[in-house]
């Protein structure tokens, strides 16, 4: 279902996107609704999906997490079977934390992230150079994040 959102749903989403944990009265508050009215909208953009979950960000040393790489995958073929084959078995693998197809000279790009170096090497190794269909990995170290956001523009 699409939903046109209006100026209100806006703000809604903006605040959501900022502290997804706030009280839906103290989100009312910050969108100028009443809490009733505030919470019906929150279900409605919940319901058509323009708000499809709701998480942690997590800092990534605190939990063992030292490192993290760009990696750039090329598949032997493109049909839909190796592209489905590709897709199916790169989502279970924890360490990859976004997969994008893509255009240009690879077909997917991944963001991984890994505990050290030693960590990095076996999972390139053993895991990513095993995935179905894989002809080519190419890496590149994250030196240092400049931007980090989860959230969406969300104009208006």
């Amino acid at each position: 279902m699409d939903m046109q959102l209006d100026r209100s749903d806006r703000k809604i989403l903006r605040e959501l996107q900022r502290d997804a944990r706030q009280s839906n009265a103290a989100l009312a508050a910050g969108v100028g609704l009443s809490e009733s009215a505030c919470l019906r909208r929150v279900r409605l953009l919940e319901q058509a999906g323009v708000i499809e979950r709701y998480t942690a960000m997590l800092s990534a040393p605190k939990v063992g997490i030292t490192v993290g790489f760009i990696i750039r995958i090329t598949l032997k073929g493109q049909t839909d079977r190796d592209l489905g084959a590709f897709e199916q078995a790169v989502q279970a693998v924890p360490e990859v934390t976004e997969c994008d197809l893509t255009t240009g000279g690879s077909d997917y790009v991944l963001r991984v992230v890994a505990r050290d170096a030693a960590d990095f090497e076996r999972l390139h190794s053993k895991v990513l150079t095993k995935l179905p269909g894989v002809a080519r990995v190419d890496s590149s170290f994250v030196l240092r994040s400049v931007v980090k956001n989860a959230g969406l523009p969300i104009d208006g």
